[in-house]
């Protein structure tokens, strides 16, 4: 029997505010669907983050969890050395603003990032809430993302990386700038909950094949009609 796949799921506890703890759950049925054996590995802020799983996801965040999250990281890099390698790293929201070079706090304070992903974030002067359409500009990706956002901090790519799409519908990096997430090497980073896998299982794919190769498609009736029904949500008001 192959060894399973590992998924590291990143200190659920602090970086889980809005369920995306759950993008490692679509991650490891996905594989389990295709016969493939698939385990997740919670990491805990009681132990150093292994360099020597699959793949990681992190998820968001309140401000002073972040700030938790951020130090444990940094303490502990073994994430940093993973996607050094080449491990995927999907990164949600807060955990998107901890991989890039900085992040400042409402106050003004200028948070030190783990320089994952070349980006910064800084207030916006509101928040941005609500439904999230955009057109995926990531090579291999076809279909259209959704997802919720809820965030207030707006990040500004450096050219060290890419958007991951533009949006059509919400704010996505921060308003106006018509695009959404970050990807750089390995790394990818997004401002879509809901879990953001599994209402994008084409992205979930993706971070996987870097892991097992090419996979033959997985046909879910359910997963269609959630995609159709969040696609059209954005225009309903």
């Amino acid at each position: 029997m192959a060894e399973p796949v590992r998924i590291g799921l990143v200190l659920p506890e602090v970086m889980g505010t809005y369920g995306d703890s759950g993008n490692a759950v679509v991650l490891r049925q996905r594989l389990r669907l295709r016969g493939l054996p698939a385990e997740i590995i919670p990491i805990t802020l009681a132990e150093p983050v292994p360099e020597s799983l699959d793949l990681y996801t992190l998820g968001g965040a309140e401000d002073r969890a972040q700030r938790l999250a951020r130090r444990h990281l940094l303490a502990h890099p073994g994430l940093q050395r993973a996607a050094a390698r080449g491990a995927p790293v999907l990164a949600v929201c807060a955990a998107m603003q901890v991989l890039g070079h900085w992040y400042e706090t409402a106050a003004g304070e200028r948070v030190e990032g783990l320089s994952l992903l070349d980006l910064t974030t800084s207030p916006q002067p509101e928040r941005t809430i609500g439904e999230v359409v955009s057109q995926p500009l990531l090579p291999g990706l076809s279909q259209p993302l959704t997802g919720f956002e809820n965030h207030r901090g707006g990040t500004v790519l450096g050219p060290g990386a890419q958007p991951l799409a533009r949006v059509t519908q919400g704010a996505g990096n921060f308003t106006g700038s018509g695009l959404d997430g970050a990807v750089q090497g390995s790394v990818v980073g997004t401002y879509l909950h809901g879990p953001c896998l599994a209402r994008n299982p084409e992205l979930a794919d993706w971070l996987l094949a870097r892991v097992v190769g090419p996979l033959l498609p997985l046909e879910m009736a359910e997963v269609e009609v959630l995609r159709r029904e969040r696609i059209r949500a954005p225009h309903r008001g």
